[in-house]
């Protein structure tokens, strides 16, 4: 578990989840919507891909990405409602 959450502590990962929890895209789109190179993209989905947390599918000669399933975008909801909460006094 410490692993998976260690995969998440990088910020560009968190801005690529953050992108795909939005809707599928291809490693071109994820770029320009994270403001990374493609390379850079496509090493990032290569770790997420192997924690689980993103999948592909082929469309013609596409790939498009995205979250794997529920639990990942449930993940994704709950951290980021966690972060949006008024700090306690």
């Amino acid at each position: 578990m410490a692993e998976f959450f260690g995969v998440l502590g990088d910020p560009n990962r968190w801005r690529i989840l953050s992108a795909l929890a939005l809707s599928e895209m291809r490693v071109g789109e994820l770029a320009a919507a994270v403001a990374m190179s493609e390379s850079a993209v496509s090493h990032q989905l290569r770790i997420l891909r192997a924690t689980r947390l993103v999948s592909y599918r082929k469309q013609g000669r596409n790939v498009l990405y995205c979250l794997k399933d529920d639990h990942v975008f449930n993940l994704y909801r709950e951290a980021s409602d966690h972060l949006d909460e008024p700090p306690e006094e």
